[in-house]
């Protein structure tokens, strides 16, 4: 009997809640990628799926949890995180992952980020940065880069952005990497490696947003990205960088890579350690 040419299932079918298909996303957005990427790692991980949540704020990325076939959550704009905390500390045998957007994560919601990795929080968390506020109108956020222009700031943003590894680096993440949309095989593993390290445990992912943010600055497509990542990111272990828009226009190199993982004790090894002293 002649073997198929096509499979009847993709492997990522169980994982993907394949009935609200085509999504919503635009063309040449990376947000695909990384529910991809997302779903391997899952698969790899050995755990069953009932041990795994997933959590999402508001945004283009926020709507991943509605994607995934896995106990998910849609929170409130910028409280995915504290959504996160309690449910990781509420159910402690569950692997929980946030997935959401940078004007979320670290915007809105950037007080509960920096406080997240302070405490060390058991919890994943995967930001997808594409430079703006992709759903709700093209405004400048926390990480747009100096100079680029938004629905907020059409002659330019003044405002420096934070540099995510260093700064979650700084506040005592236990993990943190960066990657490309473009690196799927690098993302995929660095989102296994967090299923597995203890602690607060970050993975930022610079994706195209050719709507809302390139087309504004002159990088009309997701493949015109995607060319940038390919051409000028650099496997560094170094976390010293501040994106400007300077970055594309003068074809400067940016880091990418693992830059942090420690054996910190996590938020609720310390916790389980200082209640059994009290205890005796």
């Amino acid at each position: 009997m002649t073997e198929p040419l096509f499979a009847d299932r993709h492997p990522n079918d169980d994982l993907i809640r394949t009935e609200r298909l085509p999504h919503i996303w635009c063309p040449g957005c990376g947000l695909g990628e990384v529910i991809g990427a997302y779903a391997k790692a899952v698969q790899k991980s050995g755990l069953p799926p009932e041990q795994h949540a997933v959590v999402s704020g508001i945004g283009c990325t926020g709507r991943a949890a509605g994607y995934v076939n896995l106990d998910s959550y849609h929170s409130t704009h910028g409280r995915a995180i504290a959504f996160a905390t309690g449910l990781k500390l509420a159910n402690q045998d569950l692997v929980v992952t946030v997935i959401s957007g940078d004007g979320d994560l670290s915007t809105i919601g950037g007080n509960h980020l920096i406080h997240a990795a302070r405490r060390n929080i058991d919890i994943n968390v995967i930001m997808v940065n594409n430079f703006t506020y992709g759903m709700t109108g093209g405004q400048f956020g926390a990480t747009t880069p100096t100079g680029a222009i938004s629905s907020t700031s059409a002659y330019g943003n003044h405002e420096r952005p934070f540099k995510i590894p260093e700064l979650m680096a700084a506040c005592g993440a236990s993990y943190v990497a960066r990657w490309t949309s473009l690196h799927v095989q690098q993302m995929e593993e660095s989102i296994q490696k967090m299923m597995d390290h203890s602690g607060f445990c970050i993975t930022e992912i610079i994706s195209p947003c050719p709507t809302r943010f390139g087309r504004r600055n002159k990088i009309r497509t997701g493949i015109e990205m995607m060319k940038w990542y390919e051409e000028k990111s650099v496997k560094s272990d170094g976390i010293a960088l501040e994106m400007t828009y300077a970055d594309v226009l003068k074809d400067e190199d940016f880091p990418i890579g693992e830059f942090v993982s420690n054996d910190y004790a996590s938020y609720l090894q310390s916790k389980i350690a200082l209640e059994g002293g009290i205890r005796q």
